[in-house]
């Protein structure tokens, strides 16, 4: 599900069903979520657990427009035992002057603003569901490779919860 045509494009040229399941793209805005649940109706048994993955896409929802909301009407949409998987911007992972010039970079952006979320801003987004270890926890911390020995830190929260 996206709203950009770019995406669209790549999408329509990308995926395709075949035997092993089959793929649909939705041509739609996150906040539109009952768009998104009807066209994924037609594809998805929603009486049969599913995931919601929501990758980089909460922190281009402003605050006005409620995105944890949005995620609850989501998960109130999909039976127990369903998975939701996000990542999000980390306002309290960046430092105060990295954070001062994305702003400045998405103030003079026509097509996009971002809304950095601190840890229990993000941890929200999961109430109602059992976190699946580690937890919430920066990108890189996720499951790594056993011996990877990686300095870098992103400024990406991520987890995944199992609606009980």
């Amino acid at each position: 599900m996206d709203y950009d045509p770019i995406v669209l494009a790549h999408a329509r040229a990308l995926l395709t069903s075949h035997e092993a399941g089959a793929t649909e793209y939705i041509d739609s805005d996150l906040r539109d979520t009952q768009t998104i649940l009807d066209e994924a109706a037609k594809l998805l048994d929603f009486t049969e657990p599913v995931a919601v993955t929501l990758v980089s896409i909460l922190h281009a929802i402003p605050d006005g427009d409620d995105p944890h909301a949005i995620v609850a009407r989501l998960l109130d949409a999909v039976p127990s035992g369903s998975y939701l998987a996000i990542s999000h911007m980390g306002s309290d992972l960046m430092a105060a002057q990295t954070l001062q010039e994305m702003d400045e970079v998405w103030k003079r952006s026509s097509q996009q603003q971002y809304t950095p979320r601190n840890r229990d801003q993000v941890a929200r987004f999961f109430d109602g569901t059992d976190l699946v270890e580690p937890g919430l926890v920066r990108v890189e911390e996720w499951h790594p490779e056993p011996g990877a020995a990686d300095a870098r830190k992103t400024i990406m929260w991520c987890a995944v919860g199992r609606k009980p």
